[in-house]
């Protein structure tokens, strides 16, 4: 339900044209160089340079199965909260009942504090999914001269925390929620110690009580490993030098490209002579291609190193979180026209 399309090959090539540019440039110099102004001696053999490109093929690699790890991670704990959100919403409409209360409230205090609840737990979701957005200083795709012109941005970047959490809880709850550090922990307290209010009028079934606590506690855990891949970068040592390695290998891979066109050119002179003269210029269409397939695969693994970021490969938070309120609301008996809609698709972005 919640999956995100993959760049068309225009979008692609739009998203790296900047770096394509630069190979080609880069290229077109050597090439120049070497044509013009005969600077056959300048080359490397390519043994240490396959040497090279053998261990940046390698880190890459490392890097790119890091970050899926880390995506698939993400993916999966708020798989976890989808189903956890569901099922707390199930036990709170068939838990809190009359059935065992001493003193008996009416049908519609009832739902009153069902809704409550369920509301607090949407305030919840909101609260966790703004704490994912906050931007860390290690995370840098989102401000990448492609996500700029194209305006990818995730929907908590475009209203407050605040805004958005007086549709669902009380304002003394916002206040005691927006004096914490960390307002989605403050939220689950104030719901347990509603639970336990509960219990104690007897609307709530001991039994049930405890149920309904371990639900919070999942959700606890849910929290906690999301927070945890939040906060916890992939090593910056893997991903610096990955970075320089990768640069490393497309700037020296001229200087063994080049001079192997030209031998070729040479070989071809005799029968060919125009095509053997020209053929070193092959050499830029093969440079930008093995450049290209290198930096990208390098950008990918840099751009999915942070699932939160809110960029178009990022994990869609804000559209999983929005797609549970509107179940959790529609279960309640709300009407359509009540209930938000869920957020947009831009750009194929789920966000």
């Amino acid at each position: 339900m919640y999956t995100k399309k993959i760049f068309t090959a225009r979008q692609m090539a739009w998203w790296t044209r900047f770096e394509t540019l630069l190979f080609i440039v880069i290229i077109t110099v050597c090439v120049a160089a070497y044509y013009f102004l005969d600077l056959a001696w300048i080359k490397i053999p390519w043994t240490p340079l396959a040497l090279i490109g053998t261990a940046v093929a390698f880190v890459i690699g490392f890097q790119n199965n890091s970050a899926y790890g880390r995506i698939w991670e993400a993916r999966k704990i708020w798989g976890g909260i989808v189903n956890t959100s569901r099922t707390f919403g199930m036990f709170l409409q068939d838990m809190i009942t009359n059935e065992h209360a001493s003193t008996p409230i009416s049908e519609e205090q009832l739902k009153t504090e069902i809704k409550t609840l369920t509301y607090r737990h949407i305030a919840w979701m909101t609260a966790l999914r703004h704490a994912m957005r906050i931007p860390k200083p290690w995370e840098t795709t989102a401000g990448h001269k492609t996500n700029q012109e194209w305006n990818i941005r995730p929907p908590e970047m475009d209203s407050t925390l605040e805004e958005d959490l007086k549709t669902y809880i009380s304002q003394s709850d916002l206040d005691d929620a927006l004096s914490k550090n960390n307002k989605q922990t403050a939220l689950l307290y104030q719901q347990s110690h509603h639970l336990k209010k509960l219990k104690e009028q007897g609307i709530l079934w001991e039994f049930s009580f405890l149920e309904l606590e371990a639900v919070l506690q999942e959700l606890f855990t849910l929290q906690g490993k999301s927070e945890r891949i939040k906060n916890f970068p992939y090593p910056r040592h893997f991903a610096t030098l990955n970075h320089f390695f990768m640069w490393v290998f497309v700037l020296l891979l001229p200087l063994a490209l080049v001079p192997q066109f030209a031998e070729i050119g040479n070989g071809l002179k005799d029968n060919y002579p125009m095509i053997g003269d020209l053929f070193v210029w092959f050499t830029i269409p093969f440079y930008v291609i093995v450049a290209w397939v290198f930096h990208t695969m390098e950008r990918i693994g840099r751009t999915g190193e942070n699932p939160f970021e809110g960029t178009a490969n990022d994990v869609p938070i804000s559209t999983i979180a929005r797609g549970i309120e509107i179940d959790l609301r529609q279960n309640l008996g709300e009407s359509n026209d009540k209930i938000p809609e869920q957020f947009p698709v831009r750009l194929n972005t789920q966000f």
